[in-house]
């Protein structure tokens, strides 16, 4: 990266890499680089730095940046994740690639640039910003990561968030083909899903119409109880899908909540039975057992759970909640 600013006894990559040890050390703000890092030449010396800059000189070259700068480091990180990882190895003709995505808020302060109020777990009226991710879940890699202002939310990240996941992954109309793209009921409008099937991934996703979905449960002529989950019972919903542009299955899910009532729910997806049997470990013989492909394509979307995990870690292990940055750039 090309940052405009003056090297005098580190240069702006030496500050960046201070950064990401201090990150490794546990630091939960940059200001932290002085007692974890400055402070110990051991840990300098292990890394290969026989010295350490100040933390205001970091937090100076961090507000140096600019917009061109973070599309350099977006660049710089694709090369080596190209080099380095399993899921841009992944071989497409052997088996199918499995993207998650999904959000999660990062509160701030109410003067950083793009904190505005937006959807914050146990925490309302809160200002912050929004982090997108795609994860590669069978190799639990991170494949994209972008950030958006507070009140974004997944539907409107959706679609830069699949377009950088597509540049870092190369994929092409064959790879898309054979992608599955996961997520929960924010990106399963019906624009975002006919986007999707129009660039050919296979989609497995919760409809995003609550509305819909207690219409849609009413075309239900038989339900299947979960026998993990007694209070949960799905079936095939029978009103045919031609909104979409391609052929989908839609399976309504119902679970009983503590007050007697149901809640309701519409699983969308692009997968056939076959496949959907084979991606949760299921025998193909029991493709005509229509409780236990039912079961399958439940289970293939409770496993979504890999992409919030990751969340959580990087939240609880890297501090990544508490870290703040009042211009977006340096964010």
């Amino acid at each position: 990266m090309q940052i405009a600013q003056k090297t005098v006894k580190d240069t702006p990559s030496d500050k960046f890499y201070d950064v990401f040890i201090s990150l490794l050390a546990g630091a939960q703000g940059l200001v932290e680089i002085n007692t974890r890092l400055r402070a110990n030449v051991a840990l300098q010396r292990a890394f290969g730095r026989s010295r350490c800059a100040e933390q205001s000189v970091v937090q100076d070259t961090l507000n140096a940046c600019s917009s061109h700068n973070v599309k350099q480091m977006q660049q710089a990180l694709d090369q080596i994740y190209r080099q380095h990882s399993q899921g841009f190895a992944h071989d497409y003709q052997k088996d199918s690639q499995l993207l998650d995505v999904d959000m999660s808020g990062l509160p701030c302060g109410p003067k950083a640039a793009f904190a505005t109020k937006g959807y914050f777990a146990k925490q309302r009226n809160r200002r912050g910003r929004q982090l997108g991710r795609v994860v590669a879940s069978r190799y639990g890699e991170i494949v994209v990561d972008r950030l958006f202002d507070g009140k974004t939310q997944l539907t409107r990240a959706l679609q830069p968030l699949i377009l950088a996941a597509e540049e870092t992954l190369q994929l092409d109309e064959q790879k898309r083909s054979r992608c599955i793209v996961r997520v929960d009921a924010a990106g399963g409008s019906l624009q975002v899903v006919n986007w999707w099937l129009s660039r050919g991934y296979l989609v497995h996703c919760k409809d995003y119409s609550g509305k819909q979905a207690k219409r849609l449960v009413k075309t239900v002529l038989q339900w299947y109880s979960d026998p993990s989950q007694p209070e949960r019972a799905f079936g095939w919903v029978s009103e045919p899908t031609d909104a979409y542009v391609r052929p989908l299955k839609r399976i309504a899910v119902r679970c009983r909540q503590a007050n007697g009532d149901f809640a309701y729910g519409v699983l969308i997806s692009a997968l056939s039975v076959q496949h959907v049997l084979a991606l949760t470990g299921r025998p193909l013989h029991l493709s005509q057992d229509q409780a236990a492909v039912l079961l399958a394509y439940v289970r293939f979307y409770d496993q979504r759970g890999g992409i919030e995990t990751s969340f959580k870690g990087e939240k609880q292990g890297l501090g990544i909640g508490k870290r703040s940055k009042k211009r977006f750039e340096a964010q």
